[in-house]
């Protein structure tokens, strides 16, 4: 940041367990409670701050994309189920469906961690 006077003020109250890790990251860091608190909050304001209106349009443009991931699979299915009946359907594109499948759910179950730590970080 450029160099110029700090001439704002925030207060901010803390508990005594807060406060108390505070002294001790003072200690620890050897930095002075204001600038530990600076620091903090402004070089990791991106990480602390969440867009709400941003992460719903993110969480909206997945649902739709895992719906369609979702028809497109169905639909693989219900062919591969017509072919099977028929004998045609060959067993290099059965093990193609499952593979390609059993990725699918192992990116779905990323999402879903990710989005349950995204969950929980909003509700601290």
């Amino acid at each position: 940041m450029k160099k110029e006077n700090r001439t704002k003020k925030i207060d901010a109250r803390f508990t005594e367990t807060e406060y108390t890790i505070i002294l001790a990251l003072e200690k620890e860091l050897g930095v002075r409670k204001t600038d530990l608190v600076r620091s903090r909050l402004l070089e990791n304001a991106p990480a602390v701050v969440i867009n709400a209106k941003e992460l719903i349009r993110s969480l909206d443009s997945i649902g739709a994309e895992l719906g369609r991931a979702g028809n497109n699979i169905n639909q693989l299915a219900r062919y591969a189920n017509i072919l099977n009946n028929k004998k045609v359907l060959s067993p290099v594109v059965m093990e193609r469906f499952n593979t390609l499948f059993e990725q699918y759910i192992a990116s779905q179950k990323i999402l879903e961690t990710a989005l349950r730590k995204v969950i929980r970080s909003m509700g601290n």
